[in-house]
């Protein structure tokens, strides 16, 4: 199961960065290789873990069938409804749900502590996370290329621990959480400006309706 996940993730890699001969070329390719990417990365702790998603379902329930739509349906619009003008991004991919939560509005350079600003927005996300309990979440902190690369990875890990521990406190459970810290391994876009670089400094809440 390693193995084959560790193909996944190369080939994800390969999409992001290959080269096309036209923007237009070039913007499909992103988009295809960004959600390959997303895949992965919830895939390493929900299609990996099948005994863990069994535990999970057994503790808050699963769903099956035409339920697992409607259900994801719901949560969007009730994630959409909280987080209007917050700054956070939601991206709908078939039942999977992905917040994408930019690092500069949530921690100060260096730091893994989330703002004290930003509290009222995890409070949001926490709300509808305990209201929608039959998912499973893996939040994946993401750095720029800038700095040593072993420093990103521990601190984009650190983020991502960090939104655990907090939406843990807001009674999210424990069991459905898994983190992962990519540092600059996997960038939305291309680390060629510090606009780009703005962008790839974020933390992703994947979100995954737990099936029967």
């Amino acid at each position: 199961m390693k193995k084959s996940y560790l193909v996944v993730m190369l080939a994800s890699a390969s999409l992001i960065l290959a080269g096309c001969a036209t923007t237009e070329n070039q913007n499909t390719t992103r988009g295809t290789a960004i959600g390959a990417v997303a895949g992965a990365i919830a895939g390493k702790a929900t299609g990996n873990h099948k005994n863990k998603r069994l535990v999970i379902g057994a503790a808050v329930g699963a769903l099956a069938g035409a339920a697992v739509g409607s259900y994801m349906d719901n949560q969007e619009k009730a994630l959409r409804e909280q987080l209007t003008g917050s700054g956070v991004k939601i991206v709908r991919d078939g039942d999977l749900l992905r917040l994408e939560i930019p690092a500069q509005l949530t921690f100060d350079i260096n730091r893994s502590d989330i703002r004290s600003n930003l509290y009222p927005v995890f409070n949001d996300i926490a709300k509808v996370l305990r209201d929608y309990e039959k998912t499973m979440l893996v939040i994946a902190g993401h750095t720029d290329d800038t700095g040593p690369y072993q420093y990103n990875m521990n601190l984009s890990l650190a983020r991502a621990d960090s939104v655990k521990n907090y939406l843990v406190a807001q009674n999210v459970q424990p069991i459905r959480i898994e983190t992962q810290g990519f540092g600059p391994t996997y960038p939305a876009v291309p680390n060629t400006s510090e606009a780009n670089r703005a962008l790839n400094r974020r933390v992703e809440i994947h979100i995954e309706p737990i099936v029967e």
